[in-house]
């Protein structure tokens, strides 16, 4: 029987809380970002907490980049690793807030990959719809207000490719945690149905992880 990966801490922002990152997500502009002091403590408070972790219990931790918060576009995600320390932090990579992070209306999920290969730790199997991204930003919503009118999805009605980004985790032998992350909406039923249609979905496209 095949040994289960080690578990990770997994670290967050205070997602939501700040009024412009909130107002703003998934139409982010450098401007509303850290300044280079702020970076500088910001990533040395998540090392300080990652070398703690790690010294105490052996474990690493993974920071999970989140709309609404201060780790959100794809330079965000990159600025936080250069000033971390690889051999204890990494990455939860969520698809689904990279998709709306990017403000644009074409991901490329593996291009994304590629770019963090090394520090992907820990995936969130989650999509991001094929039209509220890009309302969202053409009527200025707040991201909870996303949220509200379908951001994201169940796995299968999105955007995300789904089938390449498995191809590509499974050709880089990819061994981590895969968590399948759904949120629930008005019409999507109870949360045991949708998430037996994410199931069904994922079913469908295991081939794919081979």
């Amino acid at each position: 029987m095949a040994t289960a990966p080690a578990p990770f801490l997994v670290l967050s922002d205070d997602n939501g809380t700040d009024p412009v990152r909130t107002k703003m997500a998934g139409r982010i502009t450098p401007e509303m970002g850290l300044s280079a002091a702020e970076w500088k403590t910001f990533a040395s408070g998540a090392d300080l907490i990652a070398k703690t972790v790690f010294d105490e219990t052996g474990l690493r931790t993974v920071l999970h980049h989140h709309c609404a918060g201060y780790v959100e576009t794809p330079n965000e995600i990159d600025i936080f690793l250069g000033l971390t320390d690889s051999r204890y932090i990494g990455l939860v990579f969520d698809v689904g807030h990279y998709y709306h992070g990017t403000g644009s209306e074409d991901c490329d999920v593996t291009a994304a990959l590629n770019r963090f290969a090394e520090r992907v730790w820990y995936i969130h199997l989650k999509t991001s719809s094929p039209r509220s991204p890009k309302r969202s930003r053409d009527e200025e919503w707040d991201y909870f207000t996303a949220m509200r009118n379908g951001l994201y999805p169940e796995l299968g009605k999105g955007c995300v490719d789904f089938p390449a980004m498995l191809r590509w985790l499974s050709a880089h032998d990819y061994k981590g945690y895969m968590l399948v992350e759904q949120d629930i909406l008005p019409g999507m039923g109870t949360p045991k149905e949708s998430a037996a249609r994410s199931r069904e979905y994922l079913r469908s496209v295991e081939k794919y992880f081979a």
